[in-house]
């Protein structure tokens, strides 16, 4: 079925993350029907939406939708406070299903407690009543978060252990 939509509004509301994983009221032939936005085509160089696909969404049955993952307090993480590491974001959407009525704008993903070498998986989230995680593959808790001590500053920690045993080795026997 074609539709017609006012183009500025809709170029605007795509740039818009919430667009995206949310339930919309689009009006067709008078009639307002609950959709999700599926796909959508943007012209290369030009502001200009070429195509929008949009599905129709039954409030009692289930749906299979990515919703993007938000990262809180990463820089608070005694990963980046204490041990000058970098937390990876190895996803950022996660597929979920669930009914249309219960499908957030995105997931929170605390990342507070992170310590280096430790990871946050599937498991570790905390899922809205009714929204199911979709699982691929053999990983059934996949990593979402991980952090870690840059290389750079791996060597430089071992360099600097290098030094103070070579300082303390080279010190007049008196001072030992």
């Amino acid at each position: 079925m074609n539709i017609s939509l006012d183009h500025n509004a809709l170029y605007h509301a795509l740039k818009k993350e919430t667009f995206h994983s949310s339930i919309l009221d689009l009006e067709i032939d008078g009639k307002v029907e609950k959709v999700l936005l599926r796909d959508f085509q943007v012209h290369a160089y030009k502001q200009l939406v070429l195509h929008a696909d949009f599905q129709r969404v039954d409030a009692s049955q289930k749906i299979h939708v990515k919703v993007p993952l938000h990262f809180i307090n990463g820089e608070a993480s005694p990963a980046v406070k204490m041990s000058a590491g970098i937390i990876s974001h190895v996803v950022s959407e996660l597929e979920v299903t669930c009914l249309p009525a219960d499908l957030p704008e995105f997931l929170t993903v605390d990342l507070g407690a992170l310590e280096i070498g430790s990871s946050i998986h599937l498991a570790d989230l905390q899922m809205p009543n009714g929204v199911t995680p979709v699982i691929h593959g053999g990983d059934d808790n996949p990593t979402i978060a991980a952090a870690s001590v840059p290389a750079g500053r791996v060597e430089e920690a071992a360099d600097a252990a290098a030094a103070a045993a070579q300082a303390i080795a080279n010190a007049p026997a008196d001072k030992k």
